[in-house]
């Protein structure tokens, strides 16, 4: 019977022979839906939750030479601030072994001659001293009392004839794609790609690596099927499983997180396929090479997650990195997924940026399954 089967149709039974164990070893292996469904679900709550930018309170020392109605004026100003929780003094001294120290992030000067010094309008009348030794909280605590202080003095210069000092720039900020300028609207997105390179990196790379473990993946290898056949047929379980975390990642951050959604879910799906290839590509590799399930772990976090952490513009931006590094980033999958997830959610589908990401994605995928395919006939050999 099997001689009047053409050649395709035999391929065509060979893989979806696979397909049909690899599902049912998947279906029964806890560990698989432990990396597809529990762990992005935790890993999107810690980054979701537990990372922003945003700015939180920060305590500042203030520093009141010689009362008068406007250095009250700005007092109260500083303390009905949301940023802002204020500790008050007559000297310096008072809060400089506090800031050395950590306890406070600034101190705020307002010296004696605080009125006489607005009004002329000679030189800068409040003093801003900041621990430069965390740059980040430095510059926020710089940024928004330099904010609170502009705002000030548009409010006491109303109603008088006598304006107070003016500021040099007057700032009309108009924010594009994120209004809301919330931190997790930029991060969320960015951590779906993130967990998914771990997991499809971890998808194939585990449960691969324990085939090769317990032997039946040489015993596999021994049957008429050949090596495409057998990546078609290991792919499209675990396939099909990224794509049910992606679409449990995204639902989670449009609706618990409340990150706008502005692209093509079609066009999402796609990259994301596209995505998911390259990441379980890079299993497929590491479970080949590895056939260890603790060395195929460890080689998936050192490289899928931490070069895709680093590489990807996540936290930290490409462009200020040496020229050798940038070119590293360019052979990292995240890098690309991170823009486009970012561009569908906040922007739209603009696809000067998506096409580019979507190409490069494209090509790391088939490297990476080439590589595969070069390593498992040469392990065979």
């Amino acid at each position: 019977m099997n001689a009047n089967i053409s050649p395709s149709k035999q391929k065509l039974r060979r893989v979806f022979g696979i397909v049909r164990k690899e599902t049912r070893q998947a279906w029964r292996d806890p560990s698989s839906i432990l990396v597809a469904v529990v762990l992005p679900l935790i890993l999107l709550f810690l980054f979701g939750y537990g990372v922003t930018f945003d700015p939180r309170f920060f305590t500042v020392g203030l520093v009141v030479e010689q009362p008068t109605p406007e250095s009250g004026s700005f007092t109260a100003a500083l303390s009905h601030s949301p940023y802002f929780r204020i500790e008050t003094a007559r000297d310096r001294r008072t809060f400089e072994a506090a800031l050395v120290a950590g306890d406070i992030h600034g101190i705020v000067v307002l010296p004696a001659d605080f009125a006489e010094q607005a009004y002329r309008g000679e030189s800068a009348p409040i003093q801003v001293i900041v621990d430069g030794s965390d740059p980040n909280t430095a510059d926020l605590v710089g940024n928004y009392l330099g904010l609170l202080w502009a705002n000030w003095l548009e409010q006491e210069s109303i109603g008088r004839a006598q304006p107070l000092l003016p500021t040099a720039v007057e700032l009309q900020p108009q924010v594009w794609f994120n209004p809301e300028a919330s931190s997790r609207h930029y991060l969320v997105p960015g951590s779906i790609a993130i967990i998914l390179t771990m997991i499809g990196a971890l998808l194939t790379a585990l449960v691969i690596a324990r085939e090769w473990e317990r032997g039946t993946m040489e015993a596999l290898l021994a049957t008429p099927i050949e090596i495409p056949e057998l990546l078609v047929g290991k792919l499209v379980p675990y396939f099909l499983l990224g794509m049910g975390s992606m679409a449990l990642s995204v639902a989670t951050a449009v609706l618990l997180f409340g990150v706008p959604f502005r692209g093509s879910f079609a066009l999402l799906t796609l990259v994301s396929a596209v995505f998911l290839l390259a990441a379980l590509g890079q299993g497929l590799l590491i479970s080949t090479v590895t056939r260890n399930q603790l060395v195929a772990a460890q080689v998936s976090i050192l490289s899928a997650f931490l070069p895709a952490f680093y590489f990807s513009n996540f936290v930290f931006e490409i462009d200020s990195m040496p020229w050798a590094l940038q070119l590293i980033s360019y052979a990292v999958p995240a890098r690309y997924f991170v823009s486009t997830l970012q561009t569908l959610f906040l922007a739209g589908d603009i696809w000067s940026v998506i096409l580019p990401d979507l190409l490069g994605l494209a090509a790391i995928a088939t490297g990476f399954f080439t590589l595969t395919a070069i390593t498992t006939r040469r392990r065979l050999e």
